[in-house]
């Protein structure tokens, strides 16, 4: 797919790996926060994002899921061990899928013929999504979370590098 694809999921593991590190010493209380048009719970947004990254990466070959919606909450640190190990997942599945692949996959409403691409394109998507909602939820309650946009991802990773004044 490209290298572009590959930097879009190292992003989306950065991000990811941010926002566990917010939320990681928080309260069984506090991971219960919610907020108007969100997907749920802070508890139950991470273990929705974890349980659908690995659907995905399922969807195109790699492991069975581990985290589900139906299992009781298995608790951030573990959740965030699950990321992580998707996250690297996605990383190499973007580099080794090429264009025109596409695979067969199975979804609520029966099996396509579905390119890699849009499976991939769609774990982008779905991550940024619900990170925005534990964001909104966090806002809500009047918690700080930092900058997690590409560009502060930028500076975390020595991508963006100030140079001296002339």
């Amino acid at each position: 797919m490209g290298l572009l694809l590959v930097e879009a999921f190292r992003y989306h593991k950065w991000a990811n790996g941010h926002l566990f590190s917010v939320c990681e010493g928080f309260t069984q209380e506090q991971l219960q926060l919610t907020a108007p048009g969100t997907y749920g719970t802070i508890a139950a947004t991470f273990q929705h994002l974890v349980g659908a990254e690995q659907g995905y990466i399922k969807r195109l070959g790699g492991r069975e899921p581990r985290v589900n919606l139906r299992m009781d909450f298995p608790g951030i640190a573990t959740l965030k061990t699950e990321m992580d190990r998707s996250d690297d997942e996605l990383i190499e599945l973007a580099a080794r899928i090429g264009p025109d692949d596409s695979i067969n996959a199975q979804f609520q409403d029966g099996r396509f013929r579905v390119m890699s691409g849009v499976i991939l394109i769609q774990a982008l998507h779905h991550g940024n999504d619900h990170r925005t909602h534990i964001c909104t939820i966090l806002g809500h309650h009047g918690m700080t979370y930092g900058d997690m946009d590409v560009w502060a991802y930028g500076d975390a990773t020595g991508a963006i590098v100030p140079l001296a004044m002339t």
